[in-house]
């Protein structure tokens, strides 16, 4: 997605421009700041409990029964 609203910066209309970079920068901000940094350190934090099902669920599936 970066790559291509890039693209749209190298355009020559100006209002095309600014929000080709715009978006570029929104697009690299969210996947850098957002997910790469604060998802892996909450999972790591949160250890066993970050891939367990909650007890609802988890009483919900050992009483269903396979079709």
């Amino acid at each position: 997605m970066v790559a291509m609203f890039s693209v749209l910066a190298a355009m020559s209309l100006i209002d095309v421009k600014i929000l080709g970079i715009g978006m570029a920068a929104a697009v690299l901000t969210d996947a850098t700041v957002v997910r790469a940094i604060p998802l892996p350190t909450g999972m790591a934090l949160l250890g066993e409990r970050a891939s367990a099902a909650p007890r609802w669920l988890r009483r919900r599936a050992e009483r269903a029964e396979p079709t």
